[in-house]
């Protein structure tokens, strides 16, 4: 695997503006050439993109599967902001991509907007401040709704979505939430009552949008949603636009079937005169204001500035969103069962015979968040001396899908004897079984190859051989070994009777030369031997291309 170089020099372009603060992060690495170019328009951002190592941009700058086709040397794409709709995730995923958001810059500014927004809807005071500047003192036109005593309904409780909900209940609000992904422990923790859509919507007084732009998301608030809603409850959107049919909403309002609308964010934007929406007294809109705030755009920048130069110079991506999730850990502290899975799919790749079908990732640990990371791990090091694409964990599960090699995972809960994986993988000639545990101080061991048990470590080159049971063997080997001069590091066998066929794994400094394989193999006691190397991986810290050479097996048996 061909590894982020520790000192290399990497280009970053930052194709929108930036808060001051974050640009001086970049500016105050000598390992970092940053090119300022905050005005360029698609074509030449297509022209010129394949030159950087990474790129930076916020709601402006949209990344297109046209324009990251020509990104040849990029390895991370910084979004300033939280939603990223506007990048082909799913292209710089198979292009494999890091794509970094700044999830935490914008929490409480977009927490506090939402709270703005609401009671300007419901004191209606964007329609009082407009009819005091015409000369007018129309009070009873604008009586308003307390929000004491209702109930907030949140559809997205994550960072903000939690702070908006310490906030309404500060107001005396009872606050109740639609999310699939939080826990009712955490739930508890910030006064929340879990419930489903259908109950939210038919139940709450307002209903406020916290949810990122998905296929899963978009159109998530629409006509059979909004009958749902109470006629005299009101739907507040400062997520992302799209996740609400504005087309909907707009005949839901009209037709008098809900109170009111809040709108922050839109399905267009910048949204033009002729959108619907603004025809109606009962709609508050601005221009995607929720991070609209000094000290939001600072936090932003920063995060957003360290997250690209960590990735580039430490290969630390904590705040990817395309990358296998972990949800309590970084990816640092589980390095060494992802490397452990990379050199087991590597000593696979090297032991199969036949096109890959289908690979089984069954993994022990202490949590179940880490599968889908040591399952990319393992795909990795499966395809990583087939596949010619650059392969990292961002697009390794992707890429086997790809070839149509099926990933299947499960999680076999903690065990007391450390960490354990075991990859089951399927050819169309054959099956393959490796296992592989962490002992004391990460030390990770090939415990398993097929059914014979043994243990080795995973590392430089391992000679595999397959024999008969008989006195003499380990000797003949060492012989051939010897004469040739290899040292041999380590030297298990394993069998499944007396006599009959035993399988051993050799660890051997340095290389074989094919004519030593050769001369094991014509053994008479030898029936195959495969000469596999496991070269030191960092399968947590790699984000660049992986060698597509890296792995100098061999596939087939002598």
């Amino acid at each position: 695997m061909m590894m982020m170089n520790r000192q290399a020099t990497y280009r970053v372009l930052l194709a929108d503006e930036l808060a001051p603060a974050g640009v001086e992060i970049l500016e105050s690495s000598d390992r970092l050439q940053l090119d300022a170019r905050t005005d360029i328009d698609p074509a030449e951002l297509q022209s010129v993109i394949g030159e950087y190592d990474a790129v930076i941009v916020r709601s402006r700058t949209h990344l297109t599967a046209d324009i990251l086709k020509h990104a040849d040397s990029l390895k991370v794409i910084g979004r300033a902001g939280v939603g990223v709709d506007n990048i082909d995730v799913e292209s710089a995923t198979r292009k494999g991509v890091i794509v970094l958001n700044a999830p935490g810059g914008n929490v409480i500014s977009v927490a506090e907007h939402t709270l703005a927004l609401i009671l300007a809807l419901v004191r209606k005071i964007p329609q009082a401040d407009a009819s005091v500047r015409r000369g007018e003192w129309k009070r009873g036109r604008f009586k308003g709704v307390e929000l004491y005593g209702k109930t907030l309904g949140l559809a997205g409780a994550g960072r903000i979505g939690s702070e908006v909900a310490k906030r309404a209940r500060s107001f005396g609000m009872r606050v109740e939430a639609y999310d699939p992904y939080l826990s009712r422990g955490r739930a508890e923790q910030v006064g929340i009552e879990l419930v489903t859509l259908p109950d939210l919507l038919e139940g709450a007084d307002f209903v406020s949008v916290h949810t990122p732009l998905t296929d899963e998301t978009r159109g998530m608030i629409g006509a059979k949603e909004l009958g749902l809603m109470k006629p005299n409850a009101y739907l507040i959107n400062a997520a992302r636009g799209g996740v609400v049919d504005e087309g909907a909403l707009y005949e839901t309002l009209k037709a008098g079937r809900l109170a009111g609308a809040a709108l922050d964010v839109f399905e267009k934007e910048p949204i033009t005169g002729d959108n619907p929406l603004l025809e109606l007294d009962n709609v508050v809109v601005v221009p995607h204001l929720g991070a609209a705030t000094r000290e939001a755009q600072a936090s932003v920048a920063v995060e957003i500035c360290e997250a690209v130069r960590d990735a580039l110079l430490s290969s630390e991506f904590r705040t990817a969103v395309n990358v296998p999730e972990l949800a309590v850990e970084r990816y640092a502290d589980i390095a060494p069962v992802l490397n452990l899975a990379n050199r087991m799919g590597r000593l696979l790749c090297g032991l199969a015979r036949g096109s890959f079908r289908s690979l089984e990732v069954r993994y022990g640990g202490a949590h179940e968040q880490a599968l889908r990371a040591v399952a990319a791990g393992a795909v990795q090091g499966l395809l990583c001396d087939i596949v010619e694409a650059p392969l990292t964990l961002v697009n390794a599960l992707h890429l086997a899908s790809d070839r149509g090699v099926g990933v299947t995972r499960a999680w076999l809960g903690s065990s007391a004897a450390g960490e354990q994986v075991e990859l089951r993988l399927r050819t169309a000639e054959d099956s393959f079984t490796v296992a592989g545990v962490l002992l004391a101080e990460n030390h990770p061991r090939i415990t398993r190859i097929g059914e014979y048990h043994l243990e080795i470590q995973p590392s430089g080159t391992i000679l595999v051989m397959r024999n008969r049971d008989v006195p003499g063997v380990i000797g003949k080997v060492g012989n051939i070994l010897g004469d040739a001069g290899v040292n041999i590091a380590e030297y298990h066998q394993a069998r499944l009777e007396v006599g009959g066929e035993a399988l051993a794994a050799i660890a051997v400094d340095g290389s074989v030369e094919r004519a030593v394989v050769d001369r094991l193999a014509a053994l008479d006691e030898v029936s195959s031997v495969w000469q596999i190397s496991l070269p030191d991986t960092h399968t947590a810290s790699s984000i660049a291309a992986a060698d597509a050479r890296a792995v100098e097996s061999a596939r087939q048996p002598h």
